[in-house]
């Protein structure tokens, strides 16, 4: 089996680059772990509330919580290929490699960027103003995303087009994926 992941802080282009290489395997998205938990707690998934459960999934059963709930569900995958989006540590990224080589890609993208995107975006967890942006990056940095973004094995800049990042991340996604 091969997993790989892909990491950015929020509005960054994960999806964007999840979308053009969606085909080549199977994708667990982490925050939809911490989305799930909200459902079975009746919570709306907004910012607040998704931060507020993430917070105390980790300090209740340790920062690799996430991650481990990932294992199960990709030992329970029948495809070979399994893209994780939305690492937050380093913590997280050794219980990754307890299993598997784990090439890890960062896409990067500046802030006012970001906030434009997330806002035309319009998730419910997403931020209604740039302060509301800052917060978010705080709590994921507080994670320890800002650790796992420096310590990635490949980084691309998305300051280009969608069209741009999907050529640049599948092609680079197919030569990892035939040199694993």
């Amino acid at each position: 089996m091969k997993v790989l992941a892909i990491c950015g802080l929020p509005g960054a282009g994960k999806s964007t680059a999840i979308d053009a290489i969606r085909n080549l395997g199977s994708v667990i998205i982490m925050g939809d772990i911490i989305r799930n938990e909200a459902k079975k707690r009746k919570l709306e998934p907004t910012s607040e509330n998704l931060g507020k459960i993430a917070k105390e999934l980790r300090l209740n059963n340790g920062p690799n919580i996430i991650a481990e709930k990932c294992v199960d569900l990709i030992n329970k995958q029948y495809n070979n290929i399994i893209f994780i989006d939305g690492l937050r540590s380093m913590a997280e990224v050794k219980v990754f490699r307890k299993h598997w080589k784990f090439p890890i890609i960062a896409i990067v993208l500046e802030e006012k960027r970001r906030f434009k995107r997330l806002f035309e975006r319009a998730r419910s967890d997403d931020p209604k103003s740039i302060d509301d942006l800052k917060d978010r990056d705080k709590r994921e940095i507080e994670f320890g995303l800002e650790e796992v973004l420096n310590n990635a094995d490949y980084t691309i800049k998305n300051d280009s087009t969608k069209e741009d990042l999907k050529e640049r991340i599948r092609k680079l996604v197919l030569d990892l994926i035939h040199n694993y």
